[in-house]
Formats: structure tokens, C-alpha cells, sequence
């Protein structure tokens, strides 16, 4: 295991090297960001051991000093947008906020996806003492899903109904709660009577939880992307590949509860564009409510 030891970018230019032919290097920093898919601030702690590391790595790798900055924007489509318009260089996103992403701006490029081992699990959950017991159930209930650009939140677990011949006309009610933290509390909470969630999140809050949760129906879901913008530098892409995919880092790695990065093709994700696909015609003319106010960015 390789030694995570650096020496902190920041501190770099404060620190006067008395040897002899040294020459001074300018810093560059690279914004990296996620969204808030919990609390901005959770977000953040989790990112931050990844972004230290991955500074470590590129300083090596560029030979020169090399800064990830941490921002985590609070919605999906902030931080889809900043990708896109190129004001943020890296991203790690959701399968499906990528294929939005890909759609808009076919130049992004994919850097790595988190290894197969730690795909994320979509799960439809109710209350532990719920008499429903199988999707068709929901017809009349309400439902809580995610943002709306959610992979799991929305669009395949939409995509699940359909194929149970359940659509948003069917349910007496559905929203669009924006985390999975919301939706489990508020399916606990008895405001909804399921709801749609990551397995990582139901596991954990279920762990603390005063009323259980349980399982109604899970689903698969592709690994997460990490991202680069348009235009971005090729020795720095190559760097930036070059980083994620020799990462092994324990905390970092911990952090991000996943066990390392790999490569990764576009075609993989053509499972979430048919997910996609399919949800459309969960509720063809709805319209996603506006979300409410939420704190601002957290900024590393």
C-alpha cells in the first residue's frame, strides 16, 4: 500500500526551501464538485479525504503542485450545469445525471467509475409494519421519490413501476422530496407510505431508526461516473485518469465507501438511458414541482 503522505498545496508557498537550485512552481488548482444527495455538509466530509488524496496524486503525477478544490452545489442541476458550461473541471455524478450531462455537452469526458463491487442498489421501501407487499400495492398510495434528477430517486425507480403496470395516475399522490435522507424519514414519518432510495442510506438509517423500515422491491444500478469537463487539458485529463484509477488510499477510499475506481465506457450506462426511457411514461404530463430553498454551497 502506497504512503498517502503530501505536502499540504496551501502551505507551499509559505515555506521558504533553503536548497540550492530550486525552482519555484506555480500551483493549479482544479474545482471538483458533487451534490447535496444529504446534507451539503455530510457531503462534503465525504469528498474531502478523496480530494486530499487526489491532490497528493496529481502533484505527483503533473509534477508541479496541484490543488482539487471542493465545492458541493446544492442541487443536481447545479452542479450538472457547472460541468457542462465548463466551470467545474471534475465531477462524480450520478449514471443519470451523466447521460443528461453526455446529452447536453457530448465532449465531457468520463474518467473512471466507481469499481462493480460497490454499485449502488435501488430500493422501494415502506414502513416495517406496512401491509403492502408487492408493487401493485402502491396503486392509490403515496409515493415519495427523490430529486428529480435522482437515478434511484427518480428515474429507475419510475422505471420499476412502469414495468408493474403502476403509473403516476395510479398512485393518489407523489412528490419529489430532493435526498434520500428526506424520503426515508418521510416514509418513517408515515407522510408516505413508500418511497424510493439508495440501499447505502436506508442501511444506515435503518440501523438508528426508531421505526424500521423494510424492503418492498430492489433494483440494480450502474456505477457512479466521475467526469471531466469539455476542453480540460489533456495532460491534465490524462492525470486526472491516471489518479482515480490508482487511488488506494484507505480513508479516502473508506470515505467514499467504495473499494477503487475503473475504467469505464460510455456504453455502460445504456442501461440508465433505458431506464430513462422507460419513466417517461410514468407521468407523461406532470410537471416536477419547484424545490424548496436549501442552504447554500459547501465550499472546501
Amino acid at each position: 500500500m502506497r504512503s498517502s503522505r503530501c505536502v499540504v498545496v496551501g502551505l507551499l508557498a509559505a515555506v521558504a526551501l533553503p536548497l540550492p537550485h530550486v525552482v519555484a512552481q506555480e500551483s493549479a488548482r482544479l474545482l471538483f464538485s458533487s451534490y447535496s444527495f444529504r446534507k451539503a455538509t455530510e457531503v462534503w466530509k465525504q469528498f474531502q479525504p478523496a480530494t486530499r488524496e487526489l491532490s497528493c496524486l496529481l502533484t505527483r503525477q503533473m509534477g508541479q503542485p496541484t490543488e482539487v478544490e471542493l465545492l458541493v452545489t446544492k442541487t443536481y442541476e447545479e452542479c450538472v450545469d457547472g460541468l457542462v458550461d465548463g466551470d467545474i473541471d471534475l465531477v462524480r455524478v450520478g449514471p443519470a445525471s451523466y447521460v443528461l450531462a453526455k446529452q447536453r455537452n457530448p465532449a465531457i469526458q468520463l474518467l473512471a467509475a466507481e469499481r462493480e463491487d460497490s454499485r449502488g442498489v435501488g430500493l422501494i421501501v415502506v414502513r416495517a409494519d406496512s401491509p403492502l407487499q408487492k408493487l401493485t400495492d402502491l396503486v392509490g398510495k403515496k409515493f415519495a421519490f427523490g430529486d428529480d434528477q435522482s437515478t434511484i430517486g427518480r428515474y429507475l425507480s419510475q422505471a420499476e413501476l412502469v414495468r408493474a403496470g403502476v403509473l403516476g395516475k395510479d398512485l393518489a399522490s407523489f412528490q419529489y422530496l430532493q435526498r434520500h435522507d428526506i424520503v426515508f424519514k418521510a416514509v418513517e414519518l408515515g407522510d408516505f407510505d413508500a418511497g424510493a432510495l439508495h440501499a447505502d442510506c436506508f442501511h444506515e438509517m435503518n440501523r438508528s431508526s426508531q421505526v424500521k423500515l423494510r424492503v418492498l422491491h430492489s433494483f440494480d444500478n450502474v456505477p457512479k461516473p466521475w467526469v471531466a469537463r469539455a476542453g480540460l487539458d489533456a495532460k491534465i485529463t490524462a492525470a486526472l485518469r491516471e489518479s482515480l484509477l490508482h487511488m488506494d488510499n484507505p480513508k479516502a477510499l473508506k470515505a467514499l465507501k467504495v473499494p477503487g475506481l475503473a475504467p469505464v465506457t460510455d456504453a455502460e450506462y445504456d442501461l440508465v438511458r433505458r431506464g430513462m426511457e422507460m419513466s417517461e411514461r410514468f407521468a407523461p404530463e406532470s410537471k416536477v414541482e419547484p424545490a424548496p430553498p436549501r442552504p447554500a454551497p459547501t465550499k472546501g
